[in-house]
């Protein structure tokens, strides 16, 4: 796996040269910074699960991290399990596409899970995420604790902040943070009969260190 990491390490660098080496320098420069969100800060060197039903804002908080990395010219990988990503939508949410690995997985999540793994390990990657959001649970279920432990390990004492986005909390004390999303109301604009869906008010609950914070937050569409 070590050979592999270093060869994928290897192929990656000579395409993107220079840009490469300057993100390898500010990975050596702040190992222990956090990464802002809408719900409280996400930390790096550390595996957070983000977790919640159809319309529960994952997608938009994924965008929002993507958008917040790739702004700092860092590189992000998106692990696409389900082949569900909207590059318009996630430019229009401020997700620089240049700053973006797409790596699509034609609904496997094996082989999604593997290549996470190499590419934390391959280093300057401020951002891993696997989307498993659209995943069926069973398959989800079936993945080992083992697999978790492993990609934990894998971005310790890195910069890399490794995200995974699903419809329940699957990797439980391999995760550093959990966040469990909810949608909560309905936003509209006007008045009956001719008001507008404006968008929709989610809840977050903010897992860490066995204490729970509830923050809100707005998804407009």
């Amino acid at each position: 796996m070590e050979s592999t990491a270093t060869l994928l390490r290897e192929q990656i660098q000579a395409i993107l040269t220079s840009r490469w080496q300057a993100a390898f320098l500010m990975e050596k420069e702040a190992k222990s910074e956090t990464l802002l969100s809408v719900v409280g800060e996400i930390p790096r060197g550390a595996l957070t699960e983000i977790a919640g039903p159809v319309s529960s804002g994952r997608t938009s908080l994924l965008y929002s991290l993507l958008a917040t990395v790739s702004s700092k010219q860092e590189f992000c990988t998106l692990l696409d399990v389900a082949d569900t990503f909207d590059p318009e939508s996630a430019a229009a949410a401020g997700v620089r596409l240049s700053q973006i690995l797409w790596v699509r997985c034609a609904g496997n999540a094996e082989h999604a899970l593997k290549a996470a793994d190499m590419l934390a390990q391959a280093g300057g990657f401020g951002l891993v995420a696997i989307d498993l959001g659209d995943t069926s649970e069973k398959v989800v279920h079936r993945i080992p604790l083992a697999v978790w432990f492993r990609l934990r390990h894998a971005v310790e004492n890195t910069r890399t902040a490794l995200v995974v986005v699903g419809q329940r909390i699957h990797a439980h004390s391999c995760s550093v943070l959990k966040i469990q999303l909810n949608r909560s109301r309905a936003l509209w604009r006007g008045q009956l009969p001719g008001c507008l869906l404006d968008g929709f008010e989610a809840t977050a609950h903010y897992i860490r260190d066995h204490q729970t914070q509830e923050r809100r937050f707005t998804i407009f569409r």
